[in-house]
C-alpha cells in the first residue's frame, strides 16, 4: 500500500486515528489483553493527554502505533491505526520505517536508557536525519546542532560531541526531544517526558514542548499519570484503565465535570494547594493484571459506586453532552455528588502541584 503524500494540514485536522485497537500478548498462563478496544484521535496543533496508573495500557497503545510491540508474544487482535487515512497495521516493516521517527516520532521514558551510551548525542541525531532525509554527514551534524539549539541546550557545537553520561537528566531529556523532532514529524508521542525530573525542570520541558508545537504545528500524544501536567498543556484527555478507555473529554470539561469514578479517584489523590486536609485520598486496591480481567467493569472491585450489574456487565462508552464520553453504569449517581472542591480546573493549573504555572 502506498503512503499518502505529506500535504499541508491546518490546526485541528485529524492526523492520527486509533480505532478500536486491540493488542494482546500470548503467554504460558493465557492471553493478556493489554489494550482492549481503545480509540482516540490526534489533531494537528493539539495535545491529547492519555492518563492512568501504571499498567493501564498507555505505553502499549503508543508502541502499537509505531509497530514496536514485539511479535511474538504480542499481536494485533483487531482495530485500525490510520495516519492520514493509511492503515499503519497493513504496512510492511519497510514502509513503517518511512513513518517511524520521520512522520510519527516518540519520546521514550528514561532518556538515560533510551539513548545509546556509546554514541555521542550528535551522532545519534545525525544518523536519524541521514536515514530519513538523506542528508550527507556534514549537513546531518549541522542539523544536529540546530536541533540542540532549538531545544535550548547551550553550546550545541560542543554538546554534539558529548556522550549521554556527560549530560544532566534535564539535558538528556532535551536531547531525546531533539532526536524525536529532528525530521519535523507531524505527530509526536511523548511517553512520560517529565518522569524523574524535578518540578522546575518539568515545567521547562512542558514549556518547551508547547512552544515547539506552536512553531511546528504538530499533534502531540502526551502519556502521563500527572494530572498537573495534563491541566497545564492538554486540549483533550483520554483516561485509561486496565487496557480500556473509560472516559474522554476536553480538558476543561474533564476537570469541571469528571464522570467516571476512576477519574474522580485519580483527581482526589492529587495534592492541591487549595486543600485543607493533611492526608491525601488513596484509591484502594491495585490495577488488575490484564490476564485477570473478568466480565464486568474492571474498576468495580475498587469503586465505591459499584453495583451487582457492574460486576457482571462491562459498561460501553456512551455520550454525555456534545464532547464527553464515559464507560460507567452509574453516571447518574456520580453526578449526584459534587466534584471534589480541592480540584483545580485548567484555568488555574497551579493548584495541582504536578507542574507549577
Amino acid at each position: 500500500m502506498a503512503l499518502s503524500p505529506a500535504t499541508a494540514v491546518a490546526p485541528g485536522d485529524v492526523l492520527l486515528e486509533v480505532d478500536n485497537l486491540r493488542t494482546y500478548f500470548d503467554t504460558v498462563s493465557g492471553t493478556v489483553r493489554s489494550v482492549d478496544g481503545v480509540s482516540y484521535q490526534v489533531q494537528a496543533g493539539r495535545t491529547l493527554g492519555v492518563v492512568g496508573e501504571s499498567g493501564c495500557g498507555k505505553s502499549v497503545t503508543a508502541l502499537s502505533i509505531l509497530s514496536l510491540v514485539p511479535t511474538p508474544p504480542g499481536r494485533f487482535a483487531g482495530g485500525q491505526i490510520r495516519y492520514r487515512g493509511t492503515d499503519l497495521l497493513s504496512l510492511t516493516e519497510k514502509q513503517m520505517r518511512q513513518i517511524r521517527g520521520n512522520r510519527i516520532s516518540m519520546i521514550f521514558q528514561e532518556p538515560m536508557t533510551s539513548l545509546n551510551p556509546v554514541l555521542t548525542v550528535g551522532r545519534q541525531i545525525a544518523e536519524t536525519v541521514m536515514v530519513h532525509q538523506k542528508l550527507g554527514r556534514r549537513d546531518a551534524y549541522r542539523r544536529a546542532e540546530e536541533m540542540l539549539r532549538l531545544v535550548q541546550i547551550a553550546e550545541p557545537e560542543r554538546r554534539v560531541h558529548e556522550y549521554p553520561y556527560q549530560l544532566s537528566g534535564g539535558m538528556r531529556q532535551r536531547v531525546m526531544i531533539a532526536l524525536a523532532l529532528a525530521c519535523n514529524p507531524e505527530v509526536l508521542i511523548a511517553d512520560e517526558p517529565t518522569t524523574a525530573l524535578d518540578v522546575t525542570i518539568q515545567a521547562q520541558i512542558i514549556d518547551l514542548l508547547r512552544n515547539l508545537q506552536k512553531t511546528l504545528g504538530m499533534g502531540i500524544v502526551l502519556i502521563t499519570h500527572d494530572l498537573g501536567v495534563v491541566a497545564e498543556c492538554c486540549d483533550r484527555v483520554a483516561v485509561m484503565y486496565a487496557g480500556r478507555k473509560v472516559e474522554e473529554a476536553s480538558v476543561t470539561e474533564l476537570f469541571d465535570t469528571p464522570l467516571h469514578p476512576y477519574t474522580r479517584a485519580l483527581m482526589g489523590s492529587m495534592p492541591s494547594m487549595n486543600a485543607s486536609t493533611q492526608r491525601l485520598a488513596e484509591i484502594p486496591g491495585m490495577v488488575p493484571a490484564p490476564s485477570e480481567l473478568g466480565k464486568g467493569c474492571s474498576f468495580a472491585p475498587r469503586c465505591t459506586y459499584a453495583t451487582e450489574r457492574c460486576r457482571v456487565e462491562a459498561p460501553e462508552l456512551s455520550s454525555h453532552g456534545a464532547d464527553h464520553v464515559v464507560a460507567c453504569h452509574e453516571v447518574a449517581r456520580v453526578l449526584a455528588q459534587p466534584a471534589l472542591q480541592a480540584l483545580s480546573s485548567p484555568a488555574n493549573p497551579a493548584a495541582l502541584n504536578g507542574v507549577q504555572a
